[in-house]
């Protein structure tokens, strides 16, 4: 019974070793692969600071845009009191900043209800425009708020007229031709352009503005006053005018300049 009891507990004993011994041998594999993940988190976050302070990079496009008003040209097929043409430029200073002006000609009859008469001259405007798009990679538009000043040389020439009377018994008097060409004279005002260009071929831009004006110097005929200035047009509102031209252009371009692209504008032309 002695030797039973004490095989007993040699068996005993033997299987608390085997079990303490079964507990032990997981955690062993379990605290390697911990350890093993810690550089592995190191890993991603190097790799994660690298591809986030990698900046992608784009090159714009430096150069003269040439092109004519469209308006101008074809506004003489159906206004047979209308002749001229303007032509166009702008070149690229900045990012945003364009130096831009305009050239043109113009012979305009004004048929009021007094007079008539036609004015023909040149004109030039110039000054800069502001490019308030944000393009993304490889666009080229433009929405642009400038200013200009304008200066015009013209001639007027009085066709006709009317002379006012107010006797009811005689009525109208009929129209008196003239035909007086007073020339050398000048007028200047400034405006503010607002308008877009908008990309449709390679190196090929079609756009249209609206141009609000304010005269500031005006020489008059010595018997009537202007009633048409060219590149300022008609003068019944006073000092201020309005203007319009649809213009397509080509640019030339002539040199580039590299800029950074933030991640999420190259993300923007991915979708």
């Amino acid at each position: 019974m002695k030797h039973m009891s004490k095989y007993t507990f040699s068996i005993c004993f033997l299987f608390a070793v085997f079990f303490v011994q079964a507990q032990e041998l997981p955690t062993a594999p379990i605290s390697k692969e911990i350890n093993s993940e810690k550089p592995k988190s190191k890993t991603t976050k190097v790799v994660t600071e690298i591809k986030t302070d990698s900046v992608p990079l784009k090159k714009d496009r430096y150069g003269l845009r040439l092109g004519v008003d469209l308006y101008k040209l074809t506004r003489g097929l159906y206004d047979k009191d209308y002749k001229g043409v303007e032509f166009v430029g702008d070149f690229r200073l900045t990012k945003n900043y364009y130096l831009a002006a305009e050239l043109g000609i113009e012979d305009k009859t004004t048929d009021d209800d007094r007079l008539n008469s036609t004015a023909t001259g040149t004109y030039l405007k110039g000054g800069f425009d502001y490019n308030m798009y944000n393009n993304w990679l490889d666009m080229e538009n433009i929405i642009s708020v400038g200013l200009r000043g304008g200066f015009s040389t013209f001639s007027q020439q009085l066709n006709s007229y009317k002379i006012y009377s107010a006797d009811k018994y005689w009525g109208e008097i009929p129209s008196i031709t003239d035909g007086t060409k007073y020339t050398g004279l000048t007028a200047a005002w400034a405006e503010v352009a607002v308008g877009m260009k908008a990309k449709v071929f390679n190196n090929v831009f079609v756009g249209f503005g609206i141009q609000l004006k304010m005269l500031l110097a005006n020489k008059d005929p010595d018997n009537f006053e202007n009633l048409y200035i060219p590149g300022f047009n008609r003068t019944y509102d006073g000092s201020f005018g309005v203007g319009f031209n649809y213009t397509v252009s080509y640019f030339i371009p002539l040199y580039k300049k590299t800029v950074k692209v933030p991640e999420t504008e190259k993300k923007g032309t991915k979708k």
